[in-house]
């Protein structure tokens, strides 16, 4: 006996593709890391759970590893159900996996700021959005010399490009509101930042 996969509901699948999607986005490489080091990362720098405080805490190498399989568990949903299920099936599961990742079930709702995962959604899902948010991040580390500083501004980029994609064509209004989500949750994960850019600290 065999399953007609056509036959079961898209919200099936999407609600699939929440479950997956957060599940995989919630597993934080950089808490795994860190302890197999003996290293509590609450205790170091920001006390985040990301790849920038693993940096402090252990070094570039690995914080390099925790940041792709940051990118990984994100791109990995999206890409999956988009191409299996559909766009929207992949967006959601994108989604997830970066609500995922900031609010994670395994260390009691706290979680990383959700830039490498929001990367790792976008090039599953629309990888032409990666082009402006990565040139914009470049830009503000650059010229600020703060990685949350460049996320931030790689955050508005994405929700301008999603904007600005939509209005000119090359993307549909899926694609924008799926920008534009991803984008304000990243900027809410950096307040703080804003907080102290706009005081010059």
């Amino acid at each position: 006996m065999t399953i007609d996969l056509t036959a079961i509901p898209s919200v099936v699948w999407w609600l699939l593709a929440v479950v997956v999607g957060y599940l995989l986005g919630a597993i934080n490489p950089a808490a795994l890391v860190s302890r197999a080091f003996g290293v509590d990362l609450q205790s170091v720098g920001s006390g985040n759970p990301g790849a920038t405080n693993v940096a402090r805490a252990l070094g570039p190498r690995w914080a390099v590893l925790v940041g792709f399989l940051d990118i990984l568990k994100g791109f990995i949903p999206a890409a999956a159900f988009g191409i299996l299920v559909g766009q929207t099936a992949g967006q959601i599961a994108g989604l997830a996996a970066v609500v995922g990742h900031i609010t994670s079930p395994y260390l009691r709702g706290r979680g990383g700021k959700g830039v490498a995962t929001t990367l790792g959604a976008i090039l599953g899902v629309q990888p032409l959005l990666a082009i402006p948010v990565l040139a914009a991040f470049g830009i503000g580390v650059a010229i600020w010399h703060r990685v949350g500083i460049g996320a931030v501004v790689g955050a508005l980029a994405l929700i301008a490009a999603g904007v600005i994609g939509w209005a000119t064509g090359w993307t549909d209004t899926a694609d924008m509101w799926f920008a534009i989500v991803l984008g304000v949750l990243v900027l809410s994960r950096h307040a703080g930042n804003i907080r102290r850019a706009l005081r010059g600290g």
